[in-house]
């Protein structure tokens, strides 16, 4: 970053022999998070999250991000000064820059507009396209804690006073809420030309998986066995219940349904025609299934097939 916060516009200088990444995301209060519910500090973590973990899935490199941010009257200077604190401690993570933005009075409620300014060398950025039927699908960390979590807010909360709410999510689920986008994996894949085709997980597996097989013009077959379901306490958090945990400090895997259709996981998922370590940069990876010619989606579970349609987050649907 050349210039920063203090002019009318930033200005950046891109690495010689790079390309230029751009992505964009709302964090809309009611839609993506619940101020009667969720931290201010982890509102402002995701929202900085969601872009960072974009330009993971390119394989690139941020830069700098712009945060434009939109309160109503009645949303106090706390509230905000806990959402940047969140969204600064991601940045400093990475060391990404907060090079300028925009404030203003909504109507009502909460929007915050992240852009996330990335680089990749030229012609190397991962796209959504490359997958080629032989290919194997992988994803990295555990999937489904999230939406987990969020299902059993949603029940707890009913009934509790909006003030006493956000008071009440205990630090364990908030760290569990709190993902890191996967950079090093991404730049780790991109060096070596790993992946062929890449999208971060934040709209489920089913749907982001089928927007490679959209966009690559194949088909997939995942195995529902092999899909690395996050383990949390057993206290109703969306648990199997297979689950031996016999009380409310025990772990057991979330429930299929999460790991599948509940997004906001922000992990990598890519194909390759290669054998991937088990472990990249300190986290999990896991083969979940391959790419066939035959489009569509397919999950084989206890040795049958079944179609496997598109269950995560879709804007302008109808959500259960």
């Amino acid at each position: 970053m050349v210039t920063g916060i203090g002019d009318d516009c930033a200005v950046l200088r891109i690495p010689v022999g790079h390309e230029l990444l751009v992505t964009t995301d709302f964090s809309i209060e009611n839609v993506h998070f619940r101020r009667d519910c969720h931290p201010p500090e982890l509102v402002g973590w995701r929202c900085l999250a969601r872009g960072l973990s974009d330009i993971a899935a390119m394989g690139g490199e941020p830069r700098a991000a712009f945060l434009s941010l939109a309160v109503a009257s009645d949303v106090q200077q706390q509230w905000v000064s806990g959402f940047l604190k969140g969204f600064l401690k991601l940045a400093k993570e990475f060391n990404v820059p907060l090079a300028g933005g925009d404030t203003a009075q909504s109507v009502a409620g909460i929007q915050a507009d992240i852009i996330v300014l990335g680089s990749v060398p030229k012609g190397k950025a991962v796209l959504r396209s490359g997958a080629k039927p032989g290919d194997q699908i992988y994803v990295t960390g555990k999937l489904g804690a999230a939406a987990a979590i969020l299902k059993n807010l949603q029940q707890s909360e009913r009934g509790k006073s909006k003030r006493s709410r956000a008071k009440h999510v205990p630090v364990p689920i908030i760290r569990q809420l709190r993902p890191l986008p996967r950079l090093e994996i991404g730049r780790w894949l991109r060096e070596r030309g790993m992946a062929s085709a890449m999208i971060d997980l934040s709209d489920g597996l089913s749907t982001d998986l089928d927007h490679v097989c959209e966009e690559s013009h194949v088909g997939a077959e995942i195995e529902a066995e092999r899909i690395p379901r996050a383990r949390l306490g057993s206290a109703n958090f969306g648990s199997a219940k297979d689950g031996s945990a016999k009380n409310g400090s025990a772990k057991t895997s979330v429930a299929l349904e999460f790991a599948l259709h509940g997004g906001d996981d922000y992990e990598l998922l890519f194909t390759s025609t290669d054998e991937v370590p088990s472990k990249v940069a300190g986290v999990q990876v896991t083969r979940i299934g391959r790419i066939t010619k035959v489009l569509g989606m397919r999950l084989l579970s206890d040795g049958k097939a079944q179609r496997l349609k598109a269950g995560g987050w879709e804007h302008f649907t109808k959500q259960e």
